[in-house]
């Protein structure tokens, strides 16, 4: 437990504890729970650092794009972004915030579906697709089928773009 955390909390705090209270009232100290300072640390990595592992054999001698693509969901903000790679190897990021809330899933689709919209603006002719929601990637290969109302829609729009 962060003794921070427990120190501000605490609803009716003992002698020690409310002495505590009333010194750090001096800084102006806001708490903020790991989990988002530990989720934004990876989104930074990722974004710096392209590390992508993929158990299939992507051959290096296609003349394809390639995107990377992810979406993440938290209590303020949901994001959605992709990595873009083109056949000599430049690599071209692209974000954007969403104005809604939604799932990690709903996120994932948004994200992929804004790479395909900008590969069809751009004219590629071939282009690699990848994303870590295996979940998104089946059903868009058709091997899975979608359960979740409101992601046929995403699902469907996935395949009239990738015609």
């Amino acid at each position: 437990m962060d003794p921070l955390k427990y120190i501000f909390q605490k609803p009716m705090p003992t002698e020690r504890l409310a002495k505590w209270q009333i010194l750090l009232t001096e800084f102006d100290i806001v708490y903020v729970t790991r989990t988002t300072m530990k989720a934004q640390a990876l989104a930074d990595h990722l974004a710096e650092n392209l590390e992508v592992n993929s158990v299939e054999v992507i051959p290096e001698d296609t003349n394809a794009w390639k995107m990377f693509f992810d979406g993440a969901v938290n209590a303020k903000d949901v994001g959605i972004g992709e990595i873009w790679v083109s056949p000599t190897g430049q690599h071209y990021p692209a974000t954007a915030q969403l104005r809604f809330f939604c799932t990690n899933n709903t996120a994932e689709y948004e994200a992929c579906i804004m790479g395909m919209n900008m590969a069809v603006d751009l004219d590629v002719e071939e282009l690699l697709i990848m994303g870590d929601s295996d979940l998104i990637i089946r059903q868009a290969q058709g091997e899975w089928e979608t359960r979740d109302i409101k992601h046929i829609p995403y699902r469907q729009h996935v395949e009239d773009l990738r015609e």
